[in-house]
């Protein structure tokens, strides 16, 4: 099957790079990267391109071919992280869908801190490897099935959100819709909020939050804050958690000394010490303590630095002491060297616009490593760029989702879109297929339908498509408020305009 095309592919030139391999993999149950046992996949065709625009470059790419029902479209998706690999689970959502999908792993195997010194590789990583990624795999299409792709998609959350957002500032005819979750696009503050934190908690053993720790934080929260963080009742999470301004004195006689110490750092967020300008949000969101990549996860000295400190050591050097950041002088050192490279903060989206391009960007209220306030300011400098909220919404959707982690899982809502349910939904239920209704169709998106999977279980949406509840969420300004009766029914909910409280950082390069 597809010898000719195959043949074609193998030969086919690619411009700064060069294909490694192209193979047939057959139907079967893949593997993927969350150790949940998923839906088998279609029999797809693997074409391995490694790309080499500068001489230090190494950008890996895969571009996954449905070999029957191709549904004529192409998605490009994103990663996760530092990346460094292919995301195979991007892809494998991808062709369940019918799509020609693609994956690049930005060009950071095998290990990011091979960076240091190296800004051709910083540019690949910031948006070069996405863009060249989108080229190359609309010509292997059109190669393989003989005609250019009718839509081209993007998908993709936290990095991945921001290669979506850069996409649409930068190269705006690559994508016709792009779909961007809890995106990482302030990138340079959003690292140095991670530092802020990692300092506060680490700076001595006492100090630390391990996970149990973390429930009773969170706990006492919700306790303290419900009514005005619109918890409703028997809900584990926040409505409007940006409501809330933390007094770390609940948290006596349930924490030490150096704990509530650290927690009142943590929800202060990091302000620059010499001018008393605010550097980011503060990036634990009330309610979020315990989830995946909370407060635990930031306590890990040596993990979470490791993991999260890259970007400054190819500034800084591999061997930089993180406990003598300096707030001032460091900002402006790695503000200047990486911010005009990394940050996807541009709000001119017009020509994304004139293009008819279509946008929608969503973002957990229960995200402890993104702030949803972050992203509600870039959306909201949109808007001013736009002169209003009317002409922004012609193109560009953004929904704020209560009790939803980082891209997914969370203490109330799990899944909005980003495939990892076992089957396609209809608009409201699937984020994807709103937005490509939104960009074929012109039927433009309006309420969604986010799930819960049953028991809270992620295994049981992405094997069983079984779900526990449903709730509404409106495009930003308006949110669901809960009336009366059962929460988990959508029709108990009116929309109403969300009075945002937030701390809104100052500074260059956040627009």
């Amino acid at each position: 099957m597809h010898n000719i095309e195959l043949e074609k592919l193998k030969y086919m030139k690619v411009e700064n790079g060069e294909i490694t391999s192209v193979e047939i993999v057959p139907a079967g149950i893949p593997k993927n990267d969350y150790g949940i046992p998923m839906q088998p996949l279609p029999e797809y065709c693997c074409v391995c391109i490694t790309l080499t625009p500068s001489k230090e470059s190494n950008i890996k790419v895969e571009i996954w071919l449905p070999t029957e029902n191709w549904n004529g479209n192409f998605l490009g998706t994103g990663n996760g992280g530092s990346a460094g690999a292919i995301d195979s689970s991007s892809l494998a959502r991808g062709i369940r869908r019918g799509y020609a999908s693609a994956n690049t792993d930005m060009g950071t195997a095998p290990d990011p801190d091979e960076f240091i010194g190296k800004p051709e590789r910083w540019i690949d990583f910031g948006y070069r490897s996405t863009h060249l990624m989108t080229v190359v795999a609309k010509k292997v299409i059109e190669v393989f099935y003989g005609i250019v792709p009718k839509y081209s998609y993007f998908m993709g959350g936290s990095t991945g959100g921001q290669q979506g957002l850069m996409e649409a500032q930068r190269y705006p005819d690559d994508y016709d819709g792009i779909l961007a979750i809890a995106p990482a696009h302030n990138r340079t503050h959003l690292h140095i909020a991670f530092v802020w934190n990692w300092l506060a908690l680490t700076q001595n053993q006492e100090s630390m939050i391990d996970e149990q720790t973390a429930n009773v934080v969170t706990e006492r929260l919700l306790e303290s804050y419900g009514k005005l963080g619109g918890r409703i009742p028997g809900d584990k999470f926040f409505t409007q958690p940006d409501r809330i301004t933390v007094d770390t004195n609940i948290f006596e006689g349930l924490l030490n000394d150096e704990q509530i110490k650290a927690l009142k750092k943590v929800y202060e967020g990091p302000i620059n010490p010499v001018t008393g300008e605010r550097i980011f949000a503060p990036l634990i969101v009330p309610g979020s303590e315990n989830c995946s990549l909370g407060l635990a996860s930031q306590s890990e000295k040596e993990i979470f630095a490791k993991g999260f400190f890259y970007l400054f050591r190819w500034v800084l050097g591999l061997d930089f002491d993180f406990t003598a950041f300096d707030f001032d002088k460091h900002i402006e050192l790695i503000n200047e060297k990486l911010a005009p490279i990394l940050n996807a903060n541009n709000p001119d989206l017009q020509t994304f616009k004139e293009t008819g391009g279509k946008m929608l960007m969503i973002h957990g209220m229960a995200d402890p490593i993104i702030p949803y306030t972050d992203s509600m300011q870039y959306y909201e400098h949109v808007i001013e760029h736009q002169q209003g909220i009317k002409n922004t919404q012609s193109f560009f959707k953004y929904y704020i989702v209560p009790g939803y982690a980082h891209v997914f899982g969370g203490p109330g809502i799990q899944d909005i879109g980003l495939g990892l349910r076992a089957t396609p939904k209809d608009r409201e239920h699937d984020a994807l297929v709103a937005l490509a209704a939104w960009v074929e169709e012109g039927i433009v998106p309006d309420r969604l339908l986010p799930v819960a999977f049953k028991d809270h279980a992620l295994e049981n949406g992405v094997l069983l498509d079984e779900y526990e509840y449903e709730r509404p969420v409106y495009p930003y300004p308006e949110i669901a408020v809960y009336q009366s009766g059962d929460p988990n029914n959508p029709e108990n909910y009116t929309r109403k305009k969300h009075i945002v409280n937030i701390q809104k950082p100052v500074g260059k390069y956040l627009a």
